[in-house]
C-alpha cells in the first residue's frame, strides 16, 4: 500500500527484454535504502517486486499484463521515474490510499503554467471516467492529486513547485503516456451496488429482526 507521496526521482539504468517479460534494473539510493529481496517499491505507480539490489540500484521483473496496462514498456535507460516505498504500519497517509495498481493510462493533453503553479490535462480512458471527479483523488505516475476538472474524457491537476520539481510530471510534455490509479473506494462502492443485497434487501439495508412470540405492547 503507498500513499502517492513520491521520495524519489530515480531513473531507468538497463533495460532488458524477455519476450513475455522484461527486466528494469533502476537507480533509487533512498528507496533502496534498507530494502531487501521480496520488497515492493512503486515504479511510476505501478507496485513492483525487488530481485536484486547493489549500489543504490534494484532490479524488477515486469510482466506483460504490467507492459500492457502501464506506461512502464515505453521506458528506456535514461528515462526518469517517480519512486515509492510502501507505507510504513503507523505512517502518516500523506496523500490517498494507492495500492500500485495501474487501471490505466492517458495523455498530457496540454499544460499551462503560471507563475508559481502549472495546470496540466491529462486525457481520461472512457472506461475510468465513472470514478473521477471533481476534488477527488486520483494517482498520475504515482503521484497523488486533486482533480481540478472532471470532463467527459479529460481531467486537469494544478501541479506546485515541489511537485513539478520532484517528480516527472515537471518534465512532461503533451502527447507523452502517463499511469492512472483510481480511487480504490469509488470501485468497491461500484461493485458492491452491482449485487442485489442478501434476501432482496437494498445495499446498506439492515436485515429485520425476527418476529418475536406474542403480540408487540
Amino acid at each position: 500500500m503507498f500513499t502517492g507521496i513520491v521520495e524519489e526521482l530515480g531513473e531507468v539504468t538497463a533495460v532488458e527484454n524477455l519476450g513475455d517479460s522484461s527486466r528494469f534494473r533502476l537507480r533509487g539510493p533512498a528507496v533502496t535504502e534498507g530494502a531487501k529481496h521480496g520488497d515492493s517499491i512503486a515504479v511510476n505507480g505501478v507496485c513492483l517486486t525487488v530481485v536484486d539490489l547493489a549500489d543504490g540500484e534494484f532490479t524488477a521483473d515486469v510482466m506483460a499484463e504490467t507492459l500492457d496496462r502501464s506506461s512502464l514498456g515505453a521506458l528506456v535507460p535514461g528515462s526518469r521515474v517517480n519512486l515509492e516505498r510502501p507505507m510504513a504500519v503507523g505512517g502518516r497517509l500523506g496523500g490517498h490510499i494507492v495500492q500500485g495498481h495501474v487501471d490505466g493510462t492517458g495523455t498530457v493533453v496540454d499544460r499551462k503554467a503560471s507563475e508559481h503553479w502549472e495546470i496540466v490535462k491529462v486525457s481520461l480512458p472512457a472506461d475510468l471516467t465513472r470514478y473521477v471527479v471533481e476534488k477527488g483523488s486520483i494517482t498520475v505516475d504515482g503521484v497523488s492529486l486533486t482533480v481540478v476538472d472532471a470532463g467527459p474524457d479529460y481531467f486537469t491537476i494544478s501541479l506546485i513547485p515541489t511537485t513539478l520539481a520532484l517528480t516527472t510530471l515537471g518534465i512532461k510534455e503533451p502527447g507523452d503516456p502517463v499511469n492512472l490509479e483510481v480511487d480504490v473506494i469509488a470501485k468497491y462502492v461500484e461493485r458492491l451496488l452491482a449485487f442485489p443485497a442478501p434476501d432482496g434487501l437494498a445495499p446498506g439495508a439492515e436485515s429485520p429482526a425476527p418476529d418475536a412470540e406474542g403480540p408487540v405492547r
